[in-house]
């Protein structure tokens, strides 16, 4: 039986299960889906074709890849930041692989090339999750003919290898003088117009991300409060949206490309900031 769900962007997705069977599509009109449902249904009860239209295209992972892009953002989830270049380095390197292609060894020769260009293990452990997720949705989602389990065996041989680990704790921070001179080479440079040297300082003073400090914008400064709202602060614990007041200082708020910065840290620090 078919299942009709209407998605915040208007259009309709429409999951069939039948006979174990589970296909799934979606669609800008109900009527279109409710005769791709039949039509799916018809097919499952034939012992035929299931594939949806979309699957019918997919050749290759970067397909795959496309793919899972546009679920994730026809649900509201479209990828950060660090996911999206992932998404699109795997998309340059295995983009052209064939699905038939995308086995065991070849996952272990991506492996292997990726960390004789200076990948580290956590960086690599990073890239084999993303493909072993995004082959896990294409089955899960669409039915699409791919087995993740080759995704974890290449894992486990690349473990074994020590090319895939756990990041490394730092165990330092920058000295000030290293700090002194990143900030001279910034500040010297003519070529320079983004203003790194105060990027410097305040984010080592307020610990903030580089998204956290450059994305605000002057309609979220409240300036009567003193007050900055960061929209959708990263937060492991808190996946569907963050949104935190943090103070600011009136002084500091000068223009970085259009754009203000804000702080969670004590008032006093702007005064040397926006000097």
């Amino acid at each position: 039986m078919a299942t009709f769900t209407q998605l915040a962007s208007g259009n309709w997705r429409v999951q069939v299960r039948r006979k174990t069977r589970y296909v799934a599509e979606t669609f800008r009109r109900r009527k279109d889906g409710e005769e791709w449902a039949l039509e799916m249904e018809r097919n499952i009860d034939r012992n035929g074709s299931s594939k949806p239209r979309v699957v019918r295209n997919i050749r290759t992972f970067g397909d795959l890849i496309d793919l899972h892009d546009e679920d994730m953002r026809e649900v509201g989830k479209p990828p950060r930041r660090s996911k999206a270049a992932v998404m699109t380095s795997l998309k340059t390197e295995l983009g052209s692989v064939k699905l038939t292609a995308l086995n065991r060894e070849r996952l272990i020769e991506f492996g292997r090339k990726r960390a004789k260009q200076g990948a580290g293990p956590a960086t690599l452990a990073i890239d084999l999750s993303f493909i072993r997720t995004i082959i896990t949705h294409a089955a899960a989602v669409h039915g699409i003919e791919v087995s993740a389990e080759e995704a974890r065996l290449a894992r486990v041989a690349l473990s074994h290898l020590n090319l895939i680990g756990k990041s490394k704790e730092r165990d330092r921070r920058p000295t000030q003088d290293e700090l002194d001179e990143l900030i001279e080479y910034f500040e010297t440079n003519p070529r320079q117009f983004i203003p790194m040297g105060r990027i410097v300082r305040f984010d080592v003073a307020t610990t903030l991300r580089q998204e956290e400090i450059c994305k605000p914008e002057w309609s979220l400064v409240d300036m009567k409060e003193r007050l900055v709202i960061i929209q959708d602060r990263k937060d492991p614990r808190n996946k569907d949206g963050n949104d935190q007041k943090v103070p600011s200082q009136p002084n500091g708020l000068r223009c970085m490309g259009g754009r203000a910065p804000a702080a969670n840290c004590d008032l006093r620090l702007w005064a040397s900031l926006s000097a």
